[in-house]
């Protein structure tokens, strides 16, 4: 494992979730009524998600388990090692699946759910960036 490749990658991780915090707004109306505020959010949460599963992937290169068949097993693994606990990676993952929505069907996501999602779950890739810094430790 590149220990200055996971570090850059969670920098980079710490942007995104910076860049969410400052341009979603504490009300859902006025959240839905920004679409430039939408769009940054979106782009940032799926940010942060790839940036989860590239950092996690690449802390597994080293380990005797399997290489993860799915973006979401890679959390899985990452429990499985040690690394994080499973209850974070089974929130982590489901993250998973609004990155596959918001890159691959953008117009199908809800904007109230892309709104909880950052003012109430950032935590998640907060306490994931956590692990795997007292993993690099």
């Amino acid at each position: 494992m590149d220990r200055l490749i996971v570090e850059r990658k969670l920098e980079s991780l710490r942007r995104s979730l910076e860049r969410v915090r400052s341009k979603c707004p504490d009300a859902v109306e006025e959240f839905m009524r920004d679409i430039d505020a939408q769009d940054i959010v979106v782009l940032n949460l799926s940010r942060a998600v790839q940036q989860c599963v590239d950092i996690g992937t690449h802390l597994l290169s080293d380990s005797r388990l399997p290489t993860p068949e799915t973006m979401g097993s890679t959390f899985d693994l990452l429990a499985a090692e040690g690394i994080i606990d499973a209850n974070l990676a089974a929130r982590i993952k489901k993250s998973v699946g609004f990155r596959n929505v918001a890159v691959h069907s953008y117009s199908a996501l809800d904007m109230a759910i892309v709104h909880a999602i950052a003012r109430d779950h950032l935590e998640d890739f907060t306490a994931f960036a956590r692990a795997v810094a007292r993993r690099l430790k």
